[in-house]
Parts: C-alpha cells; structure tokens; sequence
C-alpha cells in the first residue's frame, strides 16, 4: 500500500491554541483524509514544541513548574485537535526524554562533521527561539515577526552548525522541485533568500540561559540543543527515529509538511540542511500557508483580538469551523476572520445551502414510495468524476474545492426550485426523487476530506433501505 506522511508544524506551548493553530491542523488534517480516500496509508504528526526558552519564561511567570507547564499546555492542544475532527496519527512530546532525547542526540552525532564551537555574540528574539542579524530587522531594530518586543543581547559560547557548507545543495534541491515548495511565489522567496551568502548557524544554548531545560548536548553537560535543531527533529522522532527503525524506514520522508510563513526559513533552508549534514532522506515538498488577520487587524495579545477556538466550536460547531476555515481563507496566503462573515457564511452555506437542500431532499424521500436507493459512489469513482475538484486538492487548494461543491449543491438547489416536486405526486415524484439521491450521495462523499462527521451523516441518512427526515444539519442562527 502506498503511504503518506504529513506534518503539521510543532506549535510553542507557551500560552493556550489560538485560531491560527487550529487553521493548520484542519489544513494538514484535510490532505491526510483525501490521501486515506484514495486508498493510502496515511498518517498525520503534530505534538508539543517544549523546548523553548519562552515556555520556560511563561511557566515561571506561572508560578509553575516547567515540566507540568509543558504537559498541561501540551495536553490541551491536542484536545483542540480532536475537537475539530482532526486525526492526529502521532502527537509527539519535545520533553520525551526516552523518544525525542534519544533521537535528537543522534541527529547531532551525525552532523557532528558540520558542528563546532565557538563565542558568539547576537540579537536573539525569544518569540521566534532565533538570532538575527541587523539587517534582517525591521527599520525601528525589531524583529519582523515581532514588532514591538525588544531583543535580547546574547553573548555566550555555543555550538555553531555550517549552514554555510550547504548553500549550493540548498539552491539546486528547491529550484529543481526535489524539495518542492507550494506556493510558487514562496519558493521565489526561499531562492530570493539564497542568493546572499548563508550564515553558520547556532545550535546550542548554555545550560546557564536554557535554565537546565531541554536536550542535552552529547558529550558537553554544559550546553542544551537550540530549540529549532530539536523540534524540527519531531517529525522524525515521532515515527521512531532513533528507537524505532522499521517504522522510521516506513514513514520517513514526510510527502509533505505543513507550515505557516513565519517559519519558512527553518523548514526549506535549515531543516534540509540538517538532514544533507546527517546523510538523511529529505522531505518531498513544503506547504505554506498565510497568517489571520482578525476583523482586518493583526492578530496579538496586546490587541486583545485573540479568538478562543474553543469558544467557536461551542458555538457553532467543529464541521462549521472546518467549513469556514477551509472556504473562507485561501489556502496559500494571508486570509481575515469575523465572527460577522462566519455567522453569514454559516447561514449562507451550511444552514440554508447544504442543510436545506438535505433535508428537502429527505422528507420528500420520505413521502414517495418505491424510491431506488442505489449503492454510494467510492471516493474514487466520485473524483474521477470531477477531475476539476482532484486538481484543487492535489495543489492544497481547498477554498477552491469547496467552491466547486458548492458550485454543485447550488445547482441542484436550482434544479429543485425549478421542479417542484412537492407538487408532485405517485410515480411522478418517485422518478423525481430517485434523480436527486445520487447527487446527495456524490456530494457528501466529495465533503469527506473537509468535514467527515457531516458527509458521513449524509451518507448514512441516505443509504436505505428507506430514507427519513433528521434534525437539521446546520441550524440556523441569529
């Protein structure tokens, strides 16, 4: 059987899941369900970056040890993971000292050829666990991902890996598309990146600045791994890399990882490098997506416009929320939510859309006698159906998919106003409704990757042997 391994992105647990997480996991979610439709093994890895200086900043903050810190905030993102559907196949700890340890440590040993050490002194931006230099920031002298927070000076003596060394491989592996980058214009930016000279690299922090918190460095009790070297490293650990071979050899590489921008530079440019470094097969293509904006502004703290996205799936539902996230922001770039838009999305579509048409569809099912209630087309039959739908999702392009289905619920909307078989009766609105079941059928089976729970029930409800009204899919809301 042919397999796929994906991953999504290995968020901080510094602070609870925000909107932004929970766009990722449905994203990278939605590709490993069309993979398992077209018959494959697939598997999907997320889990808990732990390592991080500012988890240890926000649990002293706490008042709570780091390790329950970690746990509890770890736990609680996968929570939202399986309360949006999402089937998370690996969730892997960075603070699995038996796992993560043991294999982040070998990763070091095989690049050990590239690693050195030296004193360094650098502007370290602990909301990114990155150095920059000064002409990597913004105009006012901070860090572009986070304007407004001030850097700290590190000077200390770390381990130095030769990024450098793998400039030229870097360039050729990305312009050929053996590692491909979706979109185009971000792989343009990644070779844009790579046209000035590459720097080493910091691998390591003192145990004085990590606070004793993290990976240790093999054979230097004094120096803890850089977060970025250890938390790439989960997507290999979390499949057995340096405890479990076979299933390592089974799933490794990943077919895809699943990013948003702001880490563009680690995963297409330190990641692979790394792996070059240590003789290890590379991943076969990066997906980038954009950033939220909330209500047109930029999502922070400090504004207050941080979304709950628990909050939401109490009030609407996960199957809504994996709509709207997946419809409503292009899968590629920067995208804004309103709970304004979603409400009327949420109306538009799903309640008055595809709940409406459902519902008719059954109660007049309900009435007619002698329906013909033919078996479900396979997921297979259904896209090689529609060769426009596979190309959308085969490019990550799930709003455009999703408009594709709806392009056809609102035709057979259509269809439907225009017949009127609630006028009908006897034969006539038999040989009616026995034209609308397959289309039902074929619809709800499209929506398998997108929102699994409300295609099944569509299924389910109209499989026979007779067909009966359910309460609504999407009720309507104010």
């Amino acid at each position: 059987m042919t397999k796929f391994y994906a991953t999504c992105a290995i968020p901080y647990v510094n602070a609870a899941p925000h909107v932004g997480h929970a766009l990722e996991f449905i994203q990278g979610d939605t590709i490993t369900r069309y993979h398992k439709l077209l018959g494959e093994e697939a598997l999907l890895l997320s889990g808990g970056d732990e390592n991080a200086l500012k988890n240890v900043q926000a649990a002293e903050k706490a008042g709570i040890p780091v390790q329950k810190f970690v746990d509890d905030n770890t736990a609680i993102f996968l929570k939202l993971t399986q309360a949006l559907h999402c089937d998370f196949g690996v969730w892997q700890k960075g603070s699995d000292t038996e796992h993560h340890f043991k294999a982040s440590q070998k990763l070091w040993k095989l690049c050990e050829k590239d690693i050195y050490k030296k004193s360094y002194e650098g502007l370290y931006c602990v909301g990114c666990e990155a150095f920059y230099t000064k002409d990597e920031l913004n105009e006012n002298g901070e860090c572009v991902e986070h304007p407004g927070k001030i850097l700290d000076s590190v000077k200390e003596e770390n381990y130095f890996f030769r990024l450098s060394s793998y400039q030229k491989q870097l360039i050729s592996l990305i312009t050929s598309d053996a590692i491909k980058i979706i979109p185009d214009f971000r792989k343009n930016e990644v070779l844009s990146f790579l046209k000035q000279p590459l720097l080493d690299i910091s691998i390591s922090r003192s145990n004085i600045r990590a606070k004793n918190w993290g990976v240790p460095v093999p054979d230097d009790p004094t120096q803890r791994i850089y977060v970025w070297f250890d938390a790439l490293n989960i997507y290999q650990s979390g499949i057995g890399f340096g405890w479990d071979e076979k299933n390592y050899d089974k799933w490794w590489p990943a077919n895809v990882h699943v990013i948003g921008k702001g880490i563009t530079r680690f995963h297409a440019i330190y990641w692979p490098a790394f792996l070059l470094s240590a003789g290890l097969k590379l991943p076969k293509s990066i997906f980038i997506h954009g950033y939220f904006t909330i209500n047109g502004q930029k999502m922070s703290k400090s504004l207050g416009n941080v979304i709950d996205p628990f909050a939401l799936i109490q009030t609407y539902g996960a199957e809504a929320m994996r709509y709207y996230f997946l419809r409503e922001i292009p899968s590629t770039s920067d995208g804004d939510f309103s709970e304004r838009r979603f409400k009327e999305l949420y109306n538009a579509d799903l309640a008055n859309g595809l709940g409406n048409l459902v519902a008719r569809t059954a109660k007049l099912a309900s009435i007619a006698q002698n329906v013909v209630i033919p078996k479900p087309p396979t997921f297979l039959q259904c896209q090689g159906h529609n060769p426009d739908y596979q190309k959308h999702l085969e490019g990550y392009q799930f709003h455009e998919a999703l408009s594709y289905v709806w392009g056809k619920i609102k035709a057979f909307d259509i269809n439907v106003n225009t017949t009127k078989p609630w006028e009908k009766k006897g034969d006539e609105l038999t040989g009616i409704i026995n034209t609308y079941i397959p289309p039902i059928q074929e619809i709800a089976t499209l929506l398998l990757p997108f929102m699994p729970q409300t295609a099944q029930k569509i299924l389910d409800q109209f499989k026979g042997p007779t067909i009966q009204p359910e309460p609504p899919l999407f009720p309507r809301i104010q």
